[in-house]
């Protein structure tokens, strides 16, 4: 069982940056695929951006090149740094951490992660 908590959001402006972070429990996180997601009111939840545990890493074409995600093991913690916001990037985001047991072919898709955190609020202002 991992438990994930997200923190690092709040208010910004327009070509601001923040840092989300998010801290895991557990004695396994290297073992996992971690991910960052968003969802807006109104929206389906999207993928933002995955780091394996081999380090590799994908990004949304919405984001690549503004975002960066990487992981610290020793810290049981993911980060997703964003750089350049925009106003669509206003979102709840959230963390997630899968790809322990089997191999996640579709980093993209919500379904292939196991574990979630409760999410926290990225506001962009214009």
């Amino acid at each position: 069982q991992v438990q994930l908590v997200e923190s690092g959001g709040g208010l910004v402006q327009t070509g601001g940056s923040l840092r989300l972070s998010c801290a895991a429990s557990g004695h396994t996180f290297s073992r996992y695929d971690l991910g960052w997601f968003r969802q807006a009111p109104g929206k389906e939840r999207e993928f933002v951006a995955a780091i394996r545990w081999s380090t590799s890493t994908e990004y949304a074409d919405s984001v690549k090149g503004r975002f960066t995600i990487s992981r610290d093991n020793s810290k049981n913690t993911v980060y997703l740094q964003m750089n350049s916001l925009k106003p669509e990037d206003t979102a709840v985001y959230y963390c997630t951490a899968g790809g322990q047991a089997r191999f996640i072919y579709r980093l993209s898709r919500p379904s292939e992660y196991d574990y979630w955190g409760q999410g926290t609020q990225v506001t962009v202002s214009s």
